[in-house]
């Protein structure tokens, strides 16, 4: 594999490196009004569900520290690069990640519903993960061990921030989930895309395997409580007209060879 050939396709993405290295830009919300679906008993019995984090030293713990080191071994490849964008969780930029599997290419400019949608999910999503974090700290990869390389730009705090459970495998699990409802045809294509962001996660050293699988199950569980949240519906069938307007216009995206070389990487 050539890793210039997903940075290109990257760049041609409009998903430069810079944009995805900061990890408080890339989770903020870019609604006028930016207020999700679920109220604040809802997401706290959601994360009341959420097992703790493994215990330090316990066979859970150890087989995590272990599966993190073996992601090292995917440090400047085709996979890292695809990590790197993944990184990026703006709905106005994220919703290029799943371009590929809906065989179309998604822009803001025509598909503000999806975006609006997109956003108020985004904020369920993470604040479910912030608090099920504030239950318990866990160190992320990067924090415990000072010379991990990431693959975005992490500041001291950072690196000392809480890992479990990971807001980014949250948040792109709920849009893998709304994606898939969108578009039902994809649905496991687009559910997957949502698996993969949260496995960039692994291949970034920024979460250990637990941390993504319960912000995976988190984000799975924030979309099934928006289905009977007020206004949901009405935002899904809006969204869904933006994006069946974008596949019926038969534009594709030059990321997506690049994007399928990045996938078959086998991971460690």
């Amino acid at each position: 594999m050539k890793r210039l050939a997903v940075a290109a396709a990257v760049a041609l993405g409009g998903l430069a490196g810079a944009c995805a290295a900061q990890a408080p830009s890339a989770m903020q919300a870019t609604a006028t009004t930016p207020t999700g679906f679920l109220d604040a008993t809802v997401l706290q019995a959601l994360v009341d569900a959420v097992p703790p984090p493994p215990v330090e030293g316990s066979p859970a713990a150890l087989a995590d520290a272990a599966g993190s080191q073996r992601m090292r071994a995917l440090e400047d490849t085709d996979r890292w690069t695809l990590a790197i964008r993944h990184a990026e969780l703006r709905p106005t930029i994220a919703i290029s990640h799943f371009d590929c599997v809906l065989g179309t290419r998604l822009t803001p400019e025509q598909s503000p519903s999806l975006i609006a949608l997109l956003d108020r999910v985004l904020i369920d999503a993470n604040a479910a993960a912030e608090l099920g974090k504030a239950r318990a700290f866990r160190a992320r990869p990067v924090g415990d061990d000072p010379d991990r390389r990431s693959c975005q730009v992490v500041s001291a705090a950072g690196r000392a921030s809480a890992s479990y459970p990971s807001g980014s495998a949250s948040v792109g699990a709920a849009y893998g989930e709304v994606i898939a409802a969108l578009a039902p045809d994809r649905a496991a294509a687009a559910r997957e895309v949502g698996r993969q962001i949260g496995i960039s996660r692994l291949v970034c050293g920024m979460h250990y395997p637990s941390d993504v699988e319960a912000g995976r199950a988190l984000g799975e569980a924030v979309v099934r409580a928006e289905a009977v949240a007020p206004g949901y519906q009405a935002s899904m069938a809006a969204a869904r007209a933006d994006l069946d307007r974008a596949r019926a216009a038969g534009l594709t995206s030059p990321a997506c060879a690049a994007e399928r070389l990045a996938l078959a990487t086998p991971l460690p």
